[in-house]
């Protein structure tokens, strides 16, 4: 709804949409011998800067103007006011500007307003990530402000080729989405199709990176993500020098990155501190983790129910007689066991500090000694099940994709041994070769192959030899379209 030249009435109406709202905080004044009133909202804007930005040099203004029009305009033209300042004409973008911690000047006689960017709403300080930690890299993560995660990254790469571009999103909340790329390295239809996406998101309010992610991505049925998540600004800035796109959500210290690979989720920013050979065997040690975690419950049964001949005699007689008097079948057990380690860590995970720590300590002794002692478990069972989600936990990123995909390969080898087990492994392969985002296979440089990008998955080589050939996404999707 367009603003009138009547002050009285853009207020009324201004007051009407907003419901009266309590944070919204009108302040009449008189400019020039104009009628003037300026808009805030409580808590949005720095009260430090509205006084001496806003309030100081409107009352040092003199002279005359012959309307409210000319008023705004000799303001928004010769007065330095804020950096951030811009016209309003009608109520849907004053108020959004208003909301989103401007101060709006109207005057009476001008059918537009004039906002002041002075925000200054509370906001966490920037802290540690605490999901992604590292030894040698920096200690500054994400915030909750989109403006301050701009910042963060600017910081780190001050080169003119590094573009930002805003989006609002959500049709009630209108959160602000931040795209973030390098104009020299990423395809125009990469952006082009990304930004048609966010622009067009059925939905209400975006309050986290996971009201996003999914639009992004091929389909539902992913379990293997495709658009990856950082909180850390110096991992965000490698990505963009590699030519992907990021994204920043106001109010999520997360970041999106497209497209993400399979082979990233292994590799972490200590990597490239260590010397080479010995992040090559850590590499290797979280793949072999992978492997564990999702083959080792499988492979405990196929070998004990159908295939006992791969077993060693003396441990063969062990889990035999560990097994006699437990009543339920092995399935059921690895399946019951691993339902309870995840019961445990969820209840940890969930409740407030002070509580987790005893609910995890009588969780143990409730799986680990009690259900040992009473025979409902036998020893072998928990052993398997305690290494298989421990070897989970070193690679966070695909826990819950192992956590469903477990008791698929468990189910698979209680039915057909081995042979079940290399048919599930085979579809999972043929998933994950498969999962595309924006013409991107996560499933590179592996497949399709690309030899001379595979010195950084197979092992880490040094920098060296890195820096001869800079790695670009771009050249995934020429390979595949090849």
């Amino acid at each position: 709804m367009k603003l009138t030249g009547d002050l009285e009435e853009n207020l009324t109406r201004l007051q009407r949409i907003a419901g009266c709202s309590d944070d919204l905080i009108l302040t009449r004044m008189t400019l020039c011998g104009i009628p003037c009133a300026l808009l805030t909202c409580e808590g949005m804007t720095a009260a430090g800067l509205l006084g001496e930005l806003v309030f100081e040099p409107l009352n040092q203004m003199q002279g005359g103007c012959p309307d409210g029009t000319a008023l705004l305009h000799r303001i928004y033209d010769r007065r330095l006011i804020a950096a951030d300042s811009s016209l309003a004409n009608d109520t849907d973008t004053l108020l959004t500007m208003l909301y989103a911690g401007f101060a709006v000047l109207l005057s009476d006689g001008a059918c537009t307003a004039l906002c002041f960017g002075i925000q200054g709403y509370p906001a966490r300080s920037i802290s540690e990530p605490s999901g992604e930690l590292n030894i040698y890299g920096a200690r500054d993560g994400f915030s909750e402000p989109v403006r301050v995660n701009m910042s963060l990254i600017r910081r780190r790469m001050k080169s003119p080729a590094l573009t930002f571009s805003l989006i609002s999103a959500g049709s009630i909340s209108r959160t602000d989405l931040c795209l973030c790329w390098l104009r020299d390295r990423v395809p125009a239809d990469l952006i082009a199709g990304i930004r048609q996406k966010l622009q067009t998101l059925p939905l209400e309010t975006v309050l986290s990176s996971g009201y996003v992610r999914p639009f992004l991505e091929e389909s539902d049925m992913q379990l293997i993500h495709s658009v990856g998540t950082t909180e850390r600004p110096d991992i965000l800035c490698a990505k963009l020098l590699e030519g992907r796109v990021g994204i920043l959500i106001d109010g999520t210290p997360h970041a999106l990155v497209v497209p993400q690979l399979f082979c990233e989720t292994f590799q972490t920013m200590d990597d490239y501190n260590y010397p080479p050979a010995y992040a090559t065997l850590l590499r290797w040690m979280k793949y072999g983790a992978a492997l564990l975690a999702l083959l080792l419950p499988a492979a405990y049964l196929a070998a004990a129910l159908w295939h006992p001949g791969l077993l060693h005699e003396t441990l063969l007689s062990l889990l035999t007689e560990a097994e006699q008097t437990v009543p339920f079948s092995l399935a059921a057990e690895m399946l019951g066991i691993l339902f309870m380690f995840e019961t445990v860590r969820e209840a940890g995970l969930r409740l407030p500090k002070a509580v987790g720590g005893a609910v995890g300590m009588i969780g143990g002794l409730l799986i680990g000694d009690a259900a040992v002692k009473s025979g409902l478990i036998s020893t072998p069972v928990l052993t398997v099940a305690a290494l298989s989600a421990t070897a989970g936990f070193v690679i966070p990123e695909h826990h819950a994709a192992l956590t469903v995909l477990r008791p698929v390969f468990i189910l698979a080898a209680a039915a057909a041994g081995i042979p079940g087990i290399a048919l599930a492994g085979m579809l999972l392969l043929y998933h994950i070769c498969g999962t595309e985002v924006f013409g991107f296979p996560v499933s590179a440089p592996v497949a399709p192959l690309m030899p001379q990008r595979l010195q950084d998955i197979l092992a880490r080589v040094g920098f060296r030899r890195l820096s001869q050939g800079n790695f670009r996404v771009s050249e995934i999707r020429e390979q595949s379209e090849k």
